[in-house]
């Protein structure tokens, strides 16, 4: 049987459920933690990647080169890696990262622009460093038309492409038929992953059709930390996929379930959820970071912020476009100001 590996994100993409405030010393207990129960890969950045800390995505608490550092130094075996978002971060990001100890770096696109990354992954190689792709919201793409994006990610020297729901909008077979494309174009030429996230409470089953479909990496958050209504909890798919007889290697599943009760729960103020929000954004293909920015829109403009979400649904916005909900709110603002 296939051996699948977990890869975690608590620390990236569960970056925006904690608004990027990590301490190094939250880090260093979270990796600790994870290396204990023998995860292999652990993400760790500003949760929109290198050089993610600015006004439009939300400052860092602390550098995140300083929390890269940390963690490196805590694993015993883990590899830890890096998000890269080209356009946010760059090679020069990436040089940094790799001084600092990364032995991984994944590099995201939205879902129909994998030509962007290109000059990053012949980078990432030339490194030396292990690389993944992001095809962010996937579902605006068929399953044909992503892995066409897939080839060109595989082709620029990327060695796993994930089919990332970024908004947790896939429902089963939307997911595994995805996948399943994704794999039947690049052969063996490189893995596929799958990255979940629990807006329409999916995560986890996705994960599993990923699986059945030829994914051989999987990822998720103790606790299901992330954007959005968080991703798919770590935790659980160990549980589920120990249960099903999958290979996960010597991963320790009770390790994870104490550590997301034990040591990710205290360091936490507000977990994600299916709220009406995130229910939102998984209905209408929303990007789940969007959450707390069209939060912040509604306290300032008095527009509910399910309304925000769905307004910025039907208008497509994609990941970096976060400025944007502004002009949403106050849209949305003067047509009821108009109707009244």
């Amino acid at each position: 049987m296939t051996k699948i590996r977990l890869n975690d994100s608590t620390l990236r993409d569960g970056s925006h459920a904690v608004r990027h405030q990590y301490t190094t010393d939250q880090v260093r207990k979270v990796v600790r933690a994870l290396d204990d129960a023998n995860v292999e890969m652990i993400e760790v950045t500003h949760g929109d990647g290198l050089g993610g800390s600015t006004f439009n995505y939300g400052f860092s608490k602390t550098n995140e080169l300083d929390l890269i550092e940390a963690a490196v130094d805590e694993a015993k075996n883990a590899k830890i890696a890096a998000l890269l978002l080209p356009g946010v971060g760059t090679v020069e990001d990436l040089k940094e990262a790799k001084e600092r100890g990364i032995s991984i770096v994944r590099i995201a696109t939205h879902c129909s622009e994998a030509d962007v990354s290109i000059q990053h992954f012949q980078a990432a190689r030339e490194m030396g460093l292990e690389t993944g792709g992001f095809l962010m919201l996937s579902h605006r793409l068929e399953p044909a038309e992503l892995a066409k994006q897939a080839r060109i990610m595989v082709d620029a020297g990327c060695q796993c492409v994930f089919v990332v729901d970024s908004s947790g909008h896939l429902i089963m077979e939307e997911a595994s038929d995805r996948v399943k494309a994704v794999k039947d174009e690049i052969g063996d030429e490189a893995e596929v992953g799958f990255h979940g996230h629990q807006n329409l409470s999916f995560g986890v089953a996705n994960s599993l059709l990923a699986v059945r479909a030829g994914a051989t990496q999987i990822d998720g958050t103790l606790y299901g930390l992330g954007a959005g209504a968080g991703n798919a909890p770590i935790e659980v798919l160990a549980t589920a996929f120990t249960r099903l007889g999958i290979d996960i290697g010597d991963v320790d599943v009770t390790g994870l379930q104490n550590a997301a009760e034990d040591v990710l729960r205290p360091m936490v103020d507000r977990l994600p959820m299916m709220d009406r929000g995130s229910i939102v954004q998984g209905q209408m293909g929303v990007y789940n970071s969007f959450l707390f920015h069209a939060e912040r829109a509604s306290e300032r403009y008095g527009i509910p912020t399910q309304d925000i979400l769905r307004e910025v649904g039907k208008r497509g916005y994609v990941g970096g476009q976060e400025d944007m909900i502004i002009d949403v709110a106050v849209d949305l603002q003067r047509q009821g100001a108009a109707v009244s």
